[in-house]
């Protein structure tokens, strides 16, 4: 069989209705190589897929091209706006940025307050941008509703990861060696809870304004707020999952590390070596988390609000979930 089938507009060369195809999709969207891609390549893309719809592609097109267009495109611009969204922001960015902050990663820095705070303050303003950026924009938001949602995702983040940290820190009953190895798991509940809190607060006006909702064509058949309490719902549940893997297995790939003889003489290599460990837990971590839900999820008619039932005839309509 060959390695890239028909192409289908706008759908991905991998089903979508089972994990690993999905998650084999989402490897393509996080390549972090289409963050090298020109504006020139860009448009080639664009333009591509534009003539692809048209009917008027050239001779000699094949469908490995096709997919690749399509491929840089997902991960460039944002599938409401047809805006770029800035790099950074991107999902194929996040993994260079979590190795830019490898050496400020909360199993880095377990033992200072000072650092720990630097880097959930850090994490979680790149986080607010990255849910803000991907989220679902079938309705506009003003500038006003993300600087609310800035603020109250990070001060909540900040707080909870912060106060759980002291709080084990001043934990008397624990001996040294427990509070240490405590130390280094406690930033999972603490992050896990404040993406939450960062996902609801930086994408709340869905909740009141409803999402697009769209039949087997494509066409939009009504906004549905039952569709978005759906979007942030799943894309919460992936914000659980994804510090599991980055804030569990690194503590635990260290253990055994730190008793090397290597990083026994050499001490100073135990920061590099975790943040390494760290940089390759995330880029596991980050499409198996984002895997756990299609981008554009289905839901029943029969779920949404009844004037959504009564303006089509299809039984399942589509809604971008976000990332």
């Amino acid at each position: 069989m060959s390695e890239y089938p028909t192409f289908q507009y706008g759908k991905s060369r991998f089903d979508q209705k089972t994990f690993f195809g999905r998650f084999r999709h989402f490897l393509d969207v996080i390549d972090p190589s289409t963050l090298l891609v020109t504006e020139k390549r860009l448009q080639e893309s664009v333009e591509l897929l534009d003539r692809f719809k048209q009917g008027t592609l050239p001779p000699g097109v094949t469908d490995a091209q096709l997919w690749q267009a399509q491929k840089i495109k997902q991960a460039i611009i944002h599938p409401d706006t047809g805006e770029k969204i800035l790099m950074p922001f991107r999902m194929s960015g996040m993994v260079a940025w979590f190795g830019s902050l490898g050496v400020v990663h909360p199993g880095n820095c377990c033992g200072s307050t000072g650092l720990f705070r630097l880097s959930q303050w850090l994490n979680q303003s790149h986080n607010a941008c990255v849910n803000y950026c991907n989220r679902n924009a079938s309705k506009p938001a003003p500038i006003s509703k993300f600087v609310q949602g800035y603020l109250g995702a990070v001060t909540s983040a900040v707080s909870i990861a912060v106060g759980l940290n002291v709080l084990i820190q001043k934990a008397s009953r624990f001996s040294p060696t427990t509070r240490l190895l405590v130390q280094r798991f406690i930033p999972f509940p603490a992050v896990a809870s404040a993406n939450v809190c960062n996902v609801v607060l930086m994408r709340h006006s869905e909740l009141s304004e409803g999402v697009s909702v769209l039949d087997d064509d494509g066409n939009v058949v009504g906004t549905s707020r039952v569709a978005a309490r759906h979007a942030l719902l799943e894309t919460a549940l992936t914000r659980v999952v994804l510090p599991m893997p980055i804030l569990v297995l690194p503590p635990m790939i260290m253990a055994v590390l730190e008793k090397l003889p290597l990083l026994q003489r050499q001490r100073r290599l135990v920061l590099p070596v975790h943040s390494l460990v760290c940089l390759a837990a995330f880029g596991l971590a980050l499409p198996l988390a984002i895997s756990l839900f299609p981008q554009m999820s289905q839901i029943s008619v029969n779920q949404l609000e009844p004037e959504i039932a009564m303006a089509t005839d299809c039984k399942i309509v589509t809604y971008n979930k976000g990332l």
